[in-house]
């Protein structure tokens, strides 16, 4: 290959990366405080605060869990001990402020307080327990499930 056709090339790779979304960034953990944990395509890895969260991640926290994240639409969500919340499906357009949230607490507490998706469409967010679908109404809403 000669050295045009490389610089070419390395061009035009680094031209469409530029282009592309950042695709596992919905997210990032703000706070924690005792044991978390997310899980990610089969791993379990600790939740440090600054870790990026990705769409599908679950994050656990023990006895003496809690955490705090902060999502791309500027949602804010607090995890509280003994909880499992499941990440299911984030998009968002930081144009339009245009997109969807779906979460599933399956057992423990989260507060939260909505961003920019639920100001624009309230249906567009919901939090799934194992006994009811919750949708987005106001700004702030705690939910609670046991084990």
């Amino acid at each position: 290959m000669s050295a045009a056709s490389f610089v070419a090339r390395t061009g035009l790779a680094w031209a469409l990366a530029a282009t592309l979304p950042a695709v596992a960034d919905i997210g990032q953990v703000k706070t924690r405080k005792g044991q978390v944990s997310v899980e990610r395509q089969g791993q379990r890895l600790p939740a440090e605060v600054g870790m990026k969260l990705e769409a599908a991640d679950t994050l656990k926290t023990g006895a003496d869990g809690a955490a705090g994240i902060t999502m791309r639409d500027n949602s804010l969500l607090s995890v509280g001990p003994n909880s499992i919340l499941s990440l299911q499906r984030f998009e968002f357009d930081p144009t339009t402020h245009q997109g969807r949230f779906d979460a599933q607490l399956q057992r423990g507490t989260l507060a939260v307080v909505s961003g920019r998706i639920a100001k624009q469409s309230p249906q567009a967010m919901t939090v799934r327990t194992p006994s009811a679908q919750l949708g987005v109404r106001g700004t702030e809403f705690v939910v609670a499930t046991g084990d």
